[in-house]
């Protein structure tokens, strides 16, 4: 146990040195060229997490390994709970079932060829493959995140996935913006959709909230709805993680049951957190949460929450070493790359279809 008498003091130090890099992290995700890329504070956290692993780990007390475990398992955990506070059922029914079908579609579709590409056709383990798809499919390192506990999966299968998120995230903050305006300023562009249009493709195929929020900003002259709809559609297959996850719980319950692996001892994997998370959602969704003190409170939550998560991904950071990476070579980028294509092509087409429809 880590907070049993004799690893107290280990465990409490080890939480405190994890909090002292969140901290760093969050200020280093504050500078102006890091906003402008939309590099969030857990991206940060786990970058420095790793640099530290491969370098001065080893400097480390071995007491303090139990507090990192606690604040990458229980502490990403209770994080993920009150991730909910950032949604409320309300902004969903806004965007109107076209943003819920192309949300709905790109994150099934995303996650099985993510899978398939993964274990199939690039021979990578499953758990690193399913990460990767889930980061892609649903909100990033955050989803990255909220799958670890399920897969039960190694710190540095995480770190790949959130690695391919921060890649191709990335790549999308750039290329959005030209697909979008052309290369020349007043160009048509490529896609020819109208703001709502282009808001619900945005929201429905990039990968991180920030990434999602940055790319209306970057275009000139952006409407309001393009950016509504973005955040929205967004928030949309935020929510979704936790249906997502407990589909995922009850796969690996079935395909246990079938490898006949210790068959009367399998039980069915319920990630409670993400139940857990649909609750907090719609508490707060309930009608006196938007009055202007609630909300401000439901601010102040959510800077706590980003900074323990922040945590999760800082703990998760100094597990990784590079040693572990030995033998995936380009798999995770060829992976994540037919998601990402997936995603820009084949997101671009379910989006017209589905708002030509509605």
């Amino acid at each position: 146990m880590p907070f049993s008498p004799n690893k107290r003091q280990g465990t409490l130090m080890g939480i405190g040195f994890v909090a002292l890099i969140a901290m760093l992290s969050t200020l280093i995700s504050q500078f102006d060229a890091v906003q402008k890329l939309g590099i969030s504070p857990l991206v940060v956290g786990i970058v420095i997490g790793i640099v530290f692993a491969n370098t001065l780990y080893s400097k480390m007390p071995t007491s303090w390994e139990t507090g990192i475990t606690f604040s990458a398992k229980k502490i990403l955990r209770f994080a993920i709970v009150f991730y909910g506070f950032r949604i409320t059922f309300q902004q969903i029914g806004e965007v109107g079932l076209e943003g819920f079908l192309v949300s709905l579609i790109m994150l099934s579709t995303t996650f099985v060829l993510g899978t398939w590409l993964g274990v199939k056709v690039f021979k990578m383990d499953e758990d690193t493959s399913m990460l990767t798809a889930s980061g892609a499919s649903v909100c990033g390192a955050a989803a990255v995140l909220a799958t670890e506990p399920v897969l039960k999966a190694e710190e540095h299968k995480t770190a790949i996935a959130v690695s391919m998120v921060v890649l191709f995230g990335t790549i999308s903050m750039f290329l959005y913006p030209v697909l979008y305006t052309g290369i020349i300023e007043n160009a048509t562009g490529f896609l020819h959709m109208t703001g709502r249009e282009f808001g619900i493709y945005v929201g429905g195929t990039i990968h991180e909230v920030a990434q999602v929020v940055a790319v209306p900003a970057s275009i000139p002259n952006a409407s309001a709805e393009m950016a509504n709809s973005a955040v929205i559609v967004k928030m949309t297959r935020v929510i979704m993680i936790a249906p997502m996850l407990i589909v995922l719980g009850i796969y690996l319950s079935y395909k246990s049951k079938k490898s006949g692996a210790e068959s009367s001892a399998v039980k069915l994997v319920i990630p409670w957190f993400a139940v857990y998370f649909i609750m907090v959602a719609g508490f707060n969704s309930l009608s006196f949460m938007q009055t202007d003190t609630i909300k401000e409170m439901v601010t102040y939550i959510n800077e706590i929450d980003t900074f323990l998560l922040t945590m999760a991904m800082t703990a998760l950071g100094i597990g990784t070493r590079f040693a572990k990476f030995k033998g995936l070579g380009l798999a995770p980028v060829y992976t994540a790359l037919g998601m990402f294509v997936w995603l820009v092509i084949g997101g671009f087409v379910i989006t017209k279809i589905i708002c030509s429809i509605f």
